[in-house]
């Protein structure tokens, strides 16, 4: 079986990653510590159970699409596994994000809901990629991971289901919009600048539109 026959169980993932940091948030604030601390607590969390594999696909993306001219050098330098000036700075805003918008909700009830539909909203609009998007390379990890139409869809409706349920409506939404805008935008860029995804694409993809569910979620609880 390929990857991709499991892209359904892709917001599941994101379930399991999510109830991991929002574990780590309560008990923090549960033990008194600000709402910032926690946030840091909760995003340390959350890398530890994925070893940072989507974080290091988001590093190696920004380097290869800033840093190389051709697209085979784009490829290659995304399977270098340094870390170059464009990567970092990828890495130091998503997280900046992640940690600034976490803080800002003081309800650790209501940021815990947040995190979890973040991360299940985040991996489960990655069918978008697989189904409307081609592999760069005939060979990696993302070269067997295509969907099909019904795992894709699969894939969206629980990602849904997950974000209503740990969330308002209005905000559920508006993360569902804010996870899709952000995949897409990923996709036609790896598209047009790669001829397609990779292992890296799909990982800059989740870390882009986890930092965009969040920030929209804080600013609309915010108000």
């Amino acid at each position: 079986m390929s990857p991709g026959d499991y892209v359904w169980a892709f917001p599941l993932a994101g379930l399991a990653v999510g109830t991991i940091g929002g574990i780590a948030l309560w008990l923090a604030r549960e033990t008194g510590a600000s709402p910032a601390i926690a946030a840091f607590a909760a995003i340390a969390a959350t890398m530890l159970a994925t070893g940072a594999l989507h974080e290091d696909g988001l590093a190696d993306f920004w380097d290869g699409i800033g840093g190389g001219r051709t697209r085979a050098r784009k490829l290659e330098i995304m399977r270098d596994s340094a870390i170059g000036s464009f990567g970092a700075c990828a890495l130091f805003v998503g997280l900046g994000v992640r940690w600034t918008a976490l803080s800002q909700i003081a309800d650790p009830a209501v940021a815990v809901g947040v995190l979890i539909a973040a991360h299940a909203v985040a991996r489960g609009m990655l069918a978008l990629v697989l189904e409307y998007g081609r592999p760069a390379r005939k060979d990696g990890l993302a070269a067997a991971a295509g969907g099909s139409w019904a795992r894709s869809a699969a894939s969206l409706v629980i990602a849904a289901a997950i974000a209503f349920a740990c969330t308002d409506a209005p905000v559920a939404l508006a993360a569902l919009l804010a996870g899709a805008l952000a995949v897409a935008a990923i996709g036609v860029l790896a598209q047009r600048q790669l001829g397609g995804y990779t292992g890296d694409v799909l990982g800059a993809a989740e870390q882009t539109a986890e930092v965009l569910v969040l920030a929209v979620a804080a600013s609309l609880l915010g108000r």
